[in-house]
């Protein structure tokens, strides 16, 4: 027991805080952790998001609401996406990470942090490029700056889907076609700021009959930016949606509409050629609810037959997936259309709009969905990711999308080109799409011809049809001066082949022997004025800088072989042993492919890298503003 003698020398009681002390360690407590968002920033959020749904906001819609606050502000301000994931109550990191997944997307971080008053994008992808593009971002800067304009943003791109347009700017959404330095400071002196440089609206209206096109070239239009188009009244004036309304109404039966699928042949025409018929009846089997989704994420590097044919007639396309939703029992649709289409966007939305105020026929639920600019979103199981607000990455398979798709349902994936033929097959039979064909082929296949031709363009010609009688009988000719050395039928994926090799039939399964194949049906046309290594180190680094990043093959591989293609002489066998790798081990299509452009220099064009003597029947290239800088001594 302590004494009062001890007890006097105890020291004083210290308080350990003031009442105001303690009080404002429980405010700071009682604060949640990590960066809270400011009130102005929520209320830019809430005014651009609109009035909460009841339910709360969509989290499958981050993608939508992301592009309303780049579009407003120009870029994503940090403290903006803060603000959009308290509204969407998601994690800050998640919002961050779709939004830094997307190249459209532009994250800037700071109060003082402003956009450009202009971007202007140049496209640097194969067609492009060998008509200038390099020239043009080398020379744009110190142009703008003279000019009074340096405060615009100058960016090289890849493919913007204008291939046959090359070279081509973009001064924020309106396209340059041809562009020239005159005509892109004449573009952004007359469109000055984000408000004024939109893509021109389209006039309307004429009636685009795809099949009296059979067998012809599409007809370009004179501006080259937003042609005329069929828009609904004349379309329906000449039996638009008639067989749709049908079908839905059960005047026409399901099944022999998927009987003349089958017939036809229809292949899948985005790339993959499976058979569309044989689609729809896997994806009817699987059980309710059934959900749809169309790709129109046109990004491979010289394909532009998409948006071609969107620009001139978007209800025939809408017509084949109202279709294709009814034989299938698809619940509801999503359309995806790539970020670079702001023309196309505009034109399907008022379709859209038109078909659901006068619709002829009870109408599924339909969303038109908005990329945000990555090539891999071309995938399918990428599309459904993003679609679903995610970041855009490849899934492993099995299970394979028909059985376990979107929002987890079956799902009917299917390229625009593809459904854009639906109505034409059942309506005239499938006999009449078989009838066309060359070389034991059979179809119509859209090629998209871009390079050294005369006649550039969309080429409605029969599936079979060789290189050489497509640009003798399609695109007039090479250019003058030019000879054909070798192309690219595939687009950027496909391979490259030499032009000994130009009566090989353009169609599916016929290239595979080659180690290429058709894809898209992109045709790129190379001359003696360019060099087949130097498409294949531009390919390559359009995949370095498409790649997701999921997988480590691809990742490292795409930017390791672009780095050893750009010596004058290759290493073979370290390019292949990388290419088996990259082919091997890379979970979708572009890894897989991406070793295509690799392999076929080895086998057809040694002589540019290095490993063997140039043969007497090629011409011999010559310097192109394509062409790489070799070293001292390099040769090509």
């Amino acid at each position: 027991m302590t004494s009062p003698q001890s007890m006097s020398l105890l020291p004083s009681t210290v308080p350990l805080a003031t009442p105001d002390d303690m009080r404002e360690r429980i405010r700071r407590k009682s604060r949640l952790k990590g960066r809270q968002p400011e009130e102005a920033a929520m209320a830019d959020v809430a005014q651009l998001l609109g009035p909460r749904p009841a339910n709360g906001f969509r989290r499958d819609l981050l993608i939508e609401y992301l592009h309303r606050l780049n579009d407003h502000f120009g870029v994503l301000h940090d403290r903006h996406l803060v603000a959009l994931a308290k509204q969407m109550n998601l994690p800050m990191a998640e919002v961050y990470e779709v939004a830094s997944f997307y190249h459209h997307f532009e994250i800037v971080r700071g109060e003082e942090a402003q956009a450009p008053r202009l971007v202007l994008r140049v496209c640097e992808s194969l067609s492009c490029s060998m008509a200038g593009a390099r020239e043009l971002l080398d020379a744009l800067p110190a142009r703008l700056q003279a000019a009074g304009q340096g405060d615009v943003q100058v960016l090289a791109v890849p493919c913007v889907g204008r291939c046959e347009q090359a070279p081509v700017a973009v001064v924020h959404q309106c396209p340059v076609p041809q562009a020239t330095l005159d005509s892109v400071l004449e573009t952004v002196t007359l469109k000055p700021n984000r408000a004024l440089a939109l893509h021109p609206s389209a006039p309307a209206a004429i009636n685009f009959d795809i099949a009296a096109l059979a067998e012809h070239s599409v007809p370009a239009q004179p501006d080259g930016i937003s042609p005329a188009h069929t828009d609904l009244a004349t379309y329906r004036a000449r039996g638009g949606y008639q067989t749709a309304a049908a079908l839905v109404n059960g005047e026409m039966d399901a099944e022999g509409v998927l009987a003349a699928m089958e017939d036809s042949g229809l292949r899948g025409l985005g790339g993959a050629g499976f058979p569309a018929g044989r689609k729809w009846r896997i994806v009817r089997d699987q059980p309710a609810p059934r959900l749809m989704a169309v790709n129109i994420d046109e990004g491979e590097p010289g394909t532009f037959k998409d948006r071609t044919y969107l620009e001139r007639d978007p209800h025939r396309f809408l017509e084949g997936v109202l279709i294709a939703a009814q034989v299938v029992g698809t619940e509801a649709i999503y359309i995806y259309l790539r970020d670079e289409y702001h023309g196309c966007r505009a034109l399907l939305q008022k379709a859209l709009d038109d078909l659901r105020t006068e619709p002829p026929c009870p109408l599924p639920h339909i969303e038109l969905r908005r990329g945000a600019g990555a090539y891999i979103c071309g995938e399918e199981s990428a599309m459904i990711e993003s679609i679903e607000g995610k970041r855009g990455e490849p899934r492993m398979r099995p299970p394979y999308i028909a059985q376990v798709g979107l929002f987890g349902r079956p799902t009917l994936e299917h390229n625009f080109e593809t459904l854009y033929w639906v109505r034409d097959i059942v309506e005239r039979g499938p006999q009449w799409f078989a009838s066309f064909g060359r070389h034991g082929r059979m179809g119509l296949r859209s090629f998209s011809v871009s390079g050294r031709v005369k006649h550039p363009g969309v080429k409605l010609a029969p599936a079979g049809i060789t290189v050489q009688e497509l640009i003798d009988e399609y695109c007039g000719g090479m250019l003058n001066g030019h000879e054909l050395y070798a192309y690219l039928p595939g687009g950027a994926s496909g391979g490259i082949l030499p032009a000994s090799l130009n009566q090989i039939p353009l169609d599916f399964d016929t290239l595979q022997p080659y180690g290429c194949f058709i894809g898209s049906a992109a045709v790129i046309v190379l001359s003696q004025h360019d060099r087949a290594r130097d498409a294949a180190l531009n390919v390559m680094r359009f995949f370095e800088h498409e790649s997701c990043g999921q997988c480590t093959p691809c990742r490292v591989g795409t930017a390791k072989a672009a780095t050893l293609m750009e010596a004058p002489q290759w290493d073979e066998e370290l390019l292949d042993d990388l290419a088996q790798v990259m082919a091997d081990a890379s979970i979708c299509g572009l890894g897989q492919a991406a070793p295509n452009p690799i392999r076929c220099i080895h086998k057809y064009f040694p002589h540019e890298v290095g490993e063997g003597p140039w043969p007497g029947d090629l011409p011999k290239p010559r310097n192109s503003p394509l062409a790489e800088q070799l070293p001292q001594g390099g040769q090509p």
